[in-house]
């Protein structure tokens, strides 16, 4: 659906009252003096967008920047279905409190906008902000379907808009360290990749039915390309992760991170084919849909890359904030979130967000010998200013969309997979889609009138 008729057919629906919009004529900041401020709003105040706009401290006392704390940023707005939310976020940057985007789309002096939706948005939000002229920083994962995610990166090249992911390591000194010693030649050949996704439980739960609409709540907003269903406080407070019409569970909304981060490290774009096992053992009962154990491996041409995947293991640590903002390194044995890099020269071991990367030799007298190492920090910094800096020069951010779409459908073709039992997904290996005919019920999910995303963007 083109912008136009969205707009037009959101007048006739709960999104809000009706503005007329107008696509925009391609308006940035490029050109403008230094001096001047980006206009820049957030969309989706939860924890996420919060901590983005606002900055946040670690235990160690040291800072977080958040978007508002720039000095060349002034935010303009703070977009929320959730008043209560919009509003404390509003709030607190000291600016204009909205419920619908529409009003933020419409204003010709918002340079860029922050998505923080929920996953099952990402794309539709995009794709919007794109047509209205606006830059994006989108969080992850790009989308919650491979399709759209295609869609995502036609929008930014027709619109030619700059739109970051939200996969932060891109941005990391530590982790550009890291990719310097691999293309370097010094860890040798990779011929095997693992990803781990390990957290508590997560996903147990029963969805509860029969609640009245809170009053300052639009449901039907919030549901937006989702399919029609009751309002439920058990969905909207974090469980639409569990649930495929809204996203793929952690595989797909956490650990995009670090496959997205160990795809870059290798340096691979398309597999040739992918599959998954796995299934939700913990608790059958749950409402929950996506799997809580998931292995999946992906066939390059000389390289096997695993992701595997526990939420169950309350003993396998994230990295802490002290651990990120320190020189400190996980204990990788029982790291939730490491990268394992088997090269013919050495074993590399990377942690995202901070948790740096060490190689390994062999052994001497049964202890570690660590060939070389680099500590790292949590890259949050980093990214925003790659973005703003990439709104100003027009260069491709360092998690353009098109990276972050790549990344994204990994997860895609390990969760198709899985939902068709187990069937290996041959890959066409220029487009990124799945040759398998019973995958396509998957590759594109079916949308709710007027949050379509449209064939033509």
């Amino acid at each position: 659906m083109k912008r136009r008729e969205f707009l037009k057919k959101g007048t006739q629906t709960s999104l809000g009252f009706g503005i007329g919009l107008t696509i925009l004529n391609g308006k940035s900041v490029a050109d403008t003096s230094a001096n001047n401020k980006i206009n820049l709003a957030l969309i989706g105040c939860g924890g996420r967008g919060t901590a983005l706009l606002h900055g946040f401290d670690y235990p160690n006392n040291s800072r977080i920047t958040g978007f508002q704390e720039f000095d060349d940023v002034n935010v303009a707005y703070c977009c929320d279905v959730r008043k209560e939310r919009g509003e404390k976020a509003a709030e607190k940057a000291k600016t204009k409190y909205v419920t619908d985007m529409r009003t933020v789309l419409d204003d010709k002096s918002v340079d860029a906008v922050v998505c923080a939706l929920p996953d099952h948005w990402h794309a539709l939000g995009a794709v919007l902000a794109c047509q209205a002229g606006k830059d994006v920083y989108t969080e992850k994962p790009a989308s919650q379907s491979g399709w759209e995610g295609q869609k995502m990166v036609e929008a930014a090249r027709k619109y030619k808009r700059i739109v970051q992911h939200g996969t932060q390591n891109r941005s990391a000194p530590y982790n550009i360290e890291a990719k310097k010693y691999i293309d370097e030649g010094k860890l040798g050949t990779i011929h095997l990749c693992r990803v781990f996704n390990q957290k508590r439980e997560m996903g147990s739960f029963k969805i509860k039915t029969g609640e009245p609409v809170p009053e300052n709540l639009n449901w039907s907003a919030w549901l937006g390309p989702a399919a029609e269903r009751p309002y439920s406080s058990t969905i909207l407070n974090g469980n639409w992760h569990e649930l495929w019409d809204f996203s793929s569970g952690d595989v797909l909304n956490d650990g995009v991170h670090q496959i997205d981060l160990a795809r870059w490290l290798v340096g691979k774009e398309i597999p040739k084919s992918a599959y998954a096992a796995g299934g939700r053992f913990t608790d059958p009962n749950s409402d929950a849909q996506t799997p809580d154990t998931l292995i999946a491996s992906y066939e390059f041409d000389d390289l096997t890359f695993t992701v595997e995947q526990t939420l169950y293991s309350g003993y396998i640590l994230k990295i802490d904030g002290t651990v990120r903002q320190s020189d400190m390194f996980p204990y990788w044995m029982q790291c939730a979130t490491r990268i394992e890099l088997y090269g013919t020269k050495g074993l590399m071991m990377v942690g995202r967000h901070g948790g740096g990367w060490q190689v390994f030799d062999r052994p001497k007298d049964r202890q570690p010998v660590v060939k070389a190492q680099g500590f790292g920090r949590f890259p949050d910094v980093e990214h925003k200013r790659n973005f703003l800096d990439c709104i100003r020069s027009r260069e491709l951010p360092n998690a353009d969309i098109e990276k972050g779409h790549r990344s994204t459908s990994l997860v895609h073709y390990s969760t198709i997979s899985y939902r068709l039992g187990g069937v290996k997904l041959d890959i066409d290996e220029k487009t990124g889609v799945p040759k398998n005919p019973e995958a396509a019920q998957y590759w594109k999910r079916d949308y709710r009138n007027p949050y379509i995303v449209s064939d033509e963007v």
